[in-house]
């Protein structure tokens, strides 16, 4: 029977020796995930983090992959910031991205002599299919002397014609320090359309950005905060600034992955409510277990392609190999690496208006 776009194989046996292998990996998730369901997963577990010993091998587990991927094989866990330092950083010879493509795409932009392995080349982004290489040469056109911003939700090519990329974690950082350095008072930050609004509502900057969104975010609403706080009285919402600009005015706290997460581990709220992709939830719940989490969240389809049977097969026959055109990843590179390289500086930014400003502009294809 076809499975993941790839024969199955016979399946793998529950033996003793998995058990061996695996169990004390179940403890990281036993309060989510029943021993019967995980007696399935803990044969692919264990054949999968052997091989990663046998191929030199690590996992880059992004936070909206699902608790059995992401404690139970992923080497490196966290953000896309994150782990695009650990992609430079890492001694392993082959990196399987557990994520999408652009993330893929990075990771062998930052070590191009290493194999870099997605295993499903279905796992896309709606974001980055927003925008190509040549948008953002007209960009560039259009307004001369301005410096582009590029957000790494971003394909090779469009990195490739930027002066610096961001995460939502550091986008404010880098959209002064690219105008201090620069002397100028206007960016480019694209493509996210939301995540442009709410930097210039935190900044004397003004924005220029492109029509992009993430389907995830973009769906949520101020009606929806309003009734998940009916509905919970007292519950603290932390937004992803990929949401629209009203979701984040009705949010106790909004930040990037990574700062949601710190967030709940240092405040430890009674009751929160995180506004972004489901899995997240589920892996900061598992490490937070005092914490009560509702969970009205939005599931990526292009994350969800990513599951343990096809992370193995990507190891035991090597594929799918990400390649980025050599000219396309040197002037890739030098984007990511100034972000990599800016060192960050004061608390996690919370993301909350500070006056009334917004983009100047929000160019369409």
């Amino acid at each position: 029977m076809p499975a993941h776009g790839f024969e199955a194989e016979v399946p793998l046996a529950l033996t003793d020796e998995v058990r061996a292998k695996t169990d004390h990996l179940y403890d990281r998730v036993a309060n989510l995930i029943p021993r019967l369901e995980w007696d399935l997963h803990a044969p692919t577990i264990a054949r999968i983090n052997d091989l990663k010993v046998e191929k030199n091998a690590v996992i880059l587990a992004h936070n909206y992959m699902t608790p059995d991927i992401f404690y139970a094989v992923g080497d490196f866990r966290g953000d896309s910031l994150q782990l695009a330092k650990e992609a430079a950083a890492t001694d392993a010879q082959v990196i399987v991205q557990a994520g999408v493509h652009f993330m893929a795409e990075t990771s062998k932009i930052l070590s191009p002599e290493k194999t870099v392995l997605i295993p499903s080349m279905e796992a896309g982004c709606s974001l980055a299919s927003s925008i190509t290489g040549a948008d953002v040469r007209l960009l560039k056109q259009r307004y001369p002397g301005v410096p582009v911003v590029t957000y790494v939700n971003t394909t090779a090519d469009v990195k490739a014609e930027t002066d610096i990329c961001c995460t939502s974690s550091n986008a404010v950082q880098v959209v002064e320090h690219i105008c201090a350095e620069w002397g100028t008072d206007q960016v480019i930050l694209i493509p996210d359309q939301y995540l442009a609004r709410n930097v210039a509502a935190m900044t004397d900057k003004k924005v220029i950005t492109w029509a992009g969104a993430c389907e995830v975010h973009e769906r949520f609403t101020a009606e929806d905060i309003r009734e998940i706080r009916a509905g919970n009285p007292g519950v603290v919402v932390l937004a992803h600034p990929e949401c629209p600009p009203e979701v984040l005015a009705e949010a106790d706290f909004a930040g990037s992955t990574s700062a949601m997460s710190g967030y709940v581990k240092t405040e430890q709220p009674k009751n929160v409510v995180l506004i972004t992709e489901c899995s997240m939830s589920d892996n900061v719940a598992l490490e937070n277990p005092g914490v009560e989490f509702v969970r009205p969240c939005n599931l990526c389809p292009h994350m969800k392609r990513i599951t343990l049977e096809n992370i193995l097969h990507a190891l035991e026959t090597m594929t799918h190999e990400v390649h980025v055109d050599p000219v396309i990843a040197e002037k890739a590179r030098l984007a990511v690496q100034r972000m990599v390289d800016l060192p960050l500086s004061g608390p996690a930014t919370n993301f909350r208006p500070h006056a009334d400003r917004d983009v100047i502009a929000i160019e369409h294809r």
